[in-house]
């Protein structure tokens, strides 16, 4: 499996933004597409997952409410709808194939900065 991210951007407070994630190879109905970000100086945090066989997801705390993460299987796409973001929401955003929530992954895309500003 190889994922690629896209979408990052900038974007002022409150505002939204959509990242993508696009794989490619194959991803079994329990295999699991997480989001995780990273601010500078910061560890790297897990921010949402979806189960794509079953659609079924999980958010970080910090993100609940404002993020939802949805896949389409035509595209082999996940996507993290973000909205009423914050400056503590700037950091570089990392798709990932693995265990739910999980530090430890099978594999890593690239990662897509978002930055907003205030």
């Amino acid at each position: 499996v190889q994922l690629q991210a896209s979408g990052g951007g900038l974007v002022q407070l409150g505002g939204s933004l959509r990242v993508s994630c696009t794989f490619s190879g194959r991803i079994f109905s329990s295999g699991v597409i997480n989001w995780f970000r990273q601010a500078p100086g910061q560890e790297r945090e897990f921010v949402a997952g979806i189960r794509w066989g079953y659609g079924t997801s999980v958010y970080a705390d910090s993100v609940k409410g404002r993020f939802t993460i949805s896949r389409d299987k035509s595209t082999s796409t996940v996507y993290l709808q973000m909205n009423g973001l914050k400056p503590e929401d700037t950091a570089v955003y990392y798709c990932a194939e693995g265990e739910m929530a999980t530090r430890t992954q099978r594999v890593w895309g690239q990662g897509t900065l978002v930055t907003v500003s205030s």
